[in-house]
């Protein structure tokens, strides 16, 4: 856990290692000892993810799973809304995984039914089932209020609701929303951010957290004078195959990247993506 005001100070050590496939309820080591990228937020070599994607829901390659899915709209930023499936037993933990901002169930079903619905809106309402971490940390720091992103995602369910080629098997779920400001901590997040570059052994993190998003982590750096007081963001990903050992010095020694500004950045939608919304505004969706 890692909550507003806890310290952190702690050294990459050694390299950075495959850490495997996940198998029967249990890890098993990647047999090639593979070394990673201190860059990349991926935690396993190339043989080892596509092992992995060979019975994964992600990867469309685990059909036959029986349990019950629930599909969400996902709310990151203005105009940045997505669609997503997970499976209900692990109830809004895929949201948090994520960072949304805010999010709202659409309907519950069969994971086939569940991956109808989330095409069909990508295909009718060009709603994407992504965003890169850049677009989402934009956002945050230029985040409008609470009421309207509510009523962006209801206008979003409600057209969505609207759609002729529903599945039959997934049952809709009528609105309502949940708001992650408070469980992130969002004002806390200032409207602009450095961004924490990769890790190299013997690199060193010291600095105080101010809060938490999915996997980035905000701290506040501590250090040098001309780095006190600087608030970067670390996406924790990268922190997956590194042996962590205690800091030796009082300064981050991991490069800063270019800053994250709030306003002014954010994602423009897709020409595709406009021209489709502007007909489903014509069809009086939105």
């Amino acid at each position: 856990m890692l909550p507003a005001g806890k310290r952190l100070a702690f050294a990459a050590l050694g390299e950075r290692r495959c850490l495997g496939v996940w198998r029967a309820g249990r890890w098993i080591v990647c047999p090639y000892a593979a070394v990673l990228d201190g860059a990349s937020a991926r935690d396993q070599c190339a043989r080892c993810a596509q092992l992995d994607r060979s019975r994964s829901v992600a990867a469309d390659t685990m059909a036959d799973d029986p349990r019950p899915y629930g599909v969400y709209l996902a709310y990151f930023g203005p105009g940045l809304l997505k669609v997503g499936i997970t499976a209900i037993g692990r109830g809004p933990a895929r949201l948090v995984e994520q960072g949304a901002v805010a999010y709202a169930w659409l309907g519950r079903g069969p994971l086939m039914a569940a991956r109808r619905a989330e095409a069909l809106l990508g295909s009718a309402l060009a709603v994407p089932d992504r965003f890169g971490k850049a677009a989402k940390r934009a956002a945050r720091g230029a985040l409008p209020p609470a009421p309207e992103r509510v009523a962006e995602l209801a206008r979003l369910h409600d057209a969505a609701c609207g759609l002729a080629g529903w599945p039959e098997t997934l049952t809709p779920v009528e609105f309502a929303c949940t708001d992650h400001t408070e469980l992130f901590g969002l004002d806390r997040i200032p409207g602009e951010v450095a961004e924490l570059g990769g890790l190299t052994s013997g690199a060193e993190i010291v600095g105080e957290v101010l809060t938490g998003v999915g996997a980035d982590v905000y701290l506040r750096l501590a250090g040098a004078e001309e780095a006190g007081g600087v608030v970067a963001v670390l996406d924790a990903r990268m922190l997956s195959g590194w042996v962590l050992g205690a800091a030796t010095g009082r300064t981050t020694t991991v490069p800063l990247r270019s800053a994250v500004r709030g306003a002014g950045e954010r994602q423009a939608p897709r020409r595709d993506q406009q021209e489709h919304r502007q007909a489903g505004r014509q069809e009086g969706l939105f």
